[in-house]
């Protein structure tokens, strides 16, 4: 289920926040599976997304691509810190190493 402004995640309980948000539906954030998603990636987009955390709430995306560090400076201009960790791995079926990225962020404020 997908969230909004409205509703967020939880349409039966709106307004809920929570400890984690964890996103894997495009292959980067330059590269969505739908045009729709593109507005996920701003940092309005990426704002409305972290009044969905609690203060020190982690919200953590996997890229298919390498870090792209301007999307890293606006997960952190939306946020409060972020960074982006590299996975690295052995891809037998293109025969070659691969390396992807999982960004996280961690929303301003102290947790609890």
């Amino acid at each position: 289920m997908a969230a909004s402004p409205q509703t967020g995640f939880d349409p039966l309980n709106p307004g809920a926040r929570f400890h984690a948000i964890l996103l894997d539906i495009d292959h980067s954030p330059t590269e969505v599976l739908r045009p729709s998603n593109a507005a996920l990636y701003t940092l309005e987009g990426l704002r409305i997304l972290a009044e969905h955390l609690l203060p020190g709430g982690v919200f953590a995306l996997w890229s298919n691509n390498p870090e792209d560090p301007a999307f890293t400076d606006v997960l952190a201009e939306a946020f409060g810190e972020a960074r982006g960790e590299a996975v690295v791995f052995d891809n037998p079926i293109q025969g070659r190493e691969a390396q992807q990225c999982v960004y996280l962020a961690r929303k301003a404020g102290s947790v609890g």
